[in-house]
C-alpha cells in the first residue's frame, strides 16, 4: 500500500528446541523471552519503546528447527531498526534478577499450555509418533530443567548456537538501496562462525515415525478426538510436501472435500474434521483431527478409513483435483500478502539453504494428477500406516 510502505527486518536462527541438549530441555523458548529483557547496551524495555518511537512493533517465535526475531518498522528507519534487534539478539544480557523473574512467567506460560486438553491430546500424538526424538517433545520444555536451568547455561546455548551458518537475516517490503551496506556494517559482521565443538553434545535419536494406536481420557476434554498422523517428507522434499498439500486439501478442505462431505454434511457425526501439513527439517507430519460425540466416535473412525481406503480404490476426479491445487495455490499466495510473511518466508528457505522465488514451489502443482496423488500419497495415508489416538473425555466420578 502506497500510503503506507513497511519494512519487515526479520532474523532467523538455528536454535530451536530440537538444538537443545540433555538438560537445556525449554532453554530455546526461554531465551526468545530473555532477548527482550535488555542487553549489554540496552536496558529492559529500551528496545520495545525505541521501535515504538521509530513506529515499529516487533515479535519473535521459536519451533523446532529454529527462533526469529523480527522489526515491522517504516522504510526510513531501517537502519537503526537493524542495529536494534541485533543488539537485543545479539548481545543478551541475561541478568540474573530478570532471568528469575522471567523463568515463573514461562513456567506460568507451561502450566497453562498443559492445562489445556486440546494442547494436552495433541502432545500425546506428538510423542506417541515421534517417541525420543525432540521433535516428540514439547517445545516450551520440561518444568524440571527450567527449574534447574541458570543464566550461564543459557549463555553457554547462546554462545554456541547464535553465531555464524546459525544466522540469517531477511528483509522484505520496501528496501533501502544501500541495504547491503546497511548489513555489512551491522553486527553481523562480527559474529564469529560456528565452531566444530559446538556441534558435539546431544545427539538427537534418528527421527523414526512409530505406527500405533492408543487411547487414553482427558479432564475437562469438551469432544472426543480422533487423532491420525503419517510421515511425510522433510521441508527440502517440496515436491512431495506439495502433493500433501493438495491430497488433504482433497480431503477436507471445504464443504465439497470428501471428510467434509461426508462426516459433517450427510452424516452429520462430526462437530469439525481436519487435516494439515506439518513441515520441518527432518521430517513432517500429515495430520488428521476429527472432533465428535463419543457415542459417534466409533462410527466416525470407521468412515474415516473407508474414506482413505477409496482414495485407493477411486482415484480423484480431475475436477477434484483441479479444485484442491487450486486452493493450495490460493493459500501459499495469500500468505504472502504481509510483508511481516515475506520476510519470514525469505528467511526461512535462506537459513536452510533453500533460497529461491517464492512462488517457485507452485511450479510443480500440476505433477500432480490423480493416478500420482494415488500412488505416491493416498497409498501412504492408509489407516495401517498410521499412528492414530484416540482421546475421550474422562468421566466424573459421583
Amino acid at each position: 500500500m502506497p500510503d503506507t510502505p513497511l519494512t519487515c527486518v526479520d532474523l532467523w536462527v538455528r536454535a530451536g528446541s530440537s538444538t537443545e541438549r540433555l538438560g537445556e530441555e525449554g532453554i530455546a523458548h526461554f531465551l526468545e523471552h530473555m532477548v527482550f529483557k535488555g542487553s549489554t547496551t540496552h536496558q529492559a524495555g529500551e528496545f520495545d519503546r525505541k521501535i515504538e518511537a521509530l513506529g515499529g512493533s516487533s515479535n519473535a517465535a521459536t519451533g523446532f528447527d529454529d527462533v526469529h526475531f523480527h522489526v515491522l518498522i517504516p522504510p526510513k528507519v531501517v537502519l537503526p531498526a537493524i542495529d536494534l534487534l541485533l543488539d537485543l539478539v545479539l548481545k543478551p544480557a541475561l541478568l540474573i534478577e530478570a532471568f528469575e523473574m522471567e523463568r515463573e512467567v514461562v513456567l506460568e506460560e507451561m502450566a497453562q499450555h498443559n492445562d489445556q486438553p486440546d494442547e494436552k491430546v495433541f502432545q500425546e500424538l506428538l510423542s506417541t509418533c515421534w517417541s525420543k526424538h525432540s521433535y516428540g517433545r514439547p517445545i516450551l520444555g520440561y518444568e524440571q530443567s527450567l527449574k534447574a536451568s541458570n543464566p550461564e547455561q543459557m549463555r553457554g546455548f547462546h554462545d554456541r548456537l547464535y553465531k555464524g551458518e546459525n544466522l540469517c537475516i531477511s528483509i522484505a517490503g520496501i528496501i533501502p538501496k544501500d541495504v547491503e551496506s546497511i548489513v555489512e556494517r551491522s553486527l553481523l559482521s562480527q559474529v564469529k562462525p560456528i565452531n566444530k565443538k559446538d556441534l558435539l553434545g546431544r545427539k538427537d535419536s534418528q527421527l523414526l515415525f512409530h505406527k500405533g494406536y492408543q487411547e487414553f481420557e482427558v479432564p475437562r476434554l469438551e469432544s472426543s478426538r480422533l487423532l491420525m498422523a503419517w510421515p511425510i517428507g522433510s521441508a527440502q522434499e517440496q515436491l512431495i510436501v506439495l502433493g500433501a498439500d493438495i491430497a488433504t486439501s482433497l480431503l477436507a478442505e471445504g464443504r465439497r472435500s470428501r471428510l467434509v462431505q461426508r462426516l459433517r454434511e450427510d452424516l452429520q457425526i462430526v462437530e469439525s474434521i481436519d487435516m494439515d501439513v506439518t513441515v520441518l527439517e527432518n521430517g513432517g507430519l500429515v495430520l488428521l483431527e476429527a472432533c465428535c460425540k463419543e457415542q459417534n466416535l466409533e462410527r466416525v473412525e470407521k468412515e474415516v478409513h473407508q474414506i482413505l481406503q477409496d482414495c485407493i480404490k477411486s482415484p480423484a476426479e480431475t475436477e477434484e483435483v483441479r479444485r484442491a491445487s487450486h486452493l493450495v495455490k490460493n493459500s501459499h499466495c495469500f500468505n504472502l500478502e504481509a510483508t511481516s510473511q515475506v520476510a519470514a518466508l525469505a528467511g526461512s528457505q535462506a537459513l536452510w539453504n533453500r533460497s529461491q522465488p517464492l512462488l517457485e514451489p507452485l511450479e510443480s502443482i500440476n505433477y500432480w494428477t490423480a493416478e500420482r496423488l494415488r500412488n505416491e500419497i493416498f497409498r501412504q495415508l492408509q489407516p495401517e500406516n498410521s499412528c492414530t489416538v484416540i482421546a475421550r473425555p474422562a468421566k466424573t466420578s459421583s
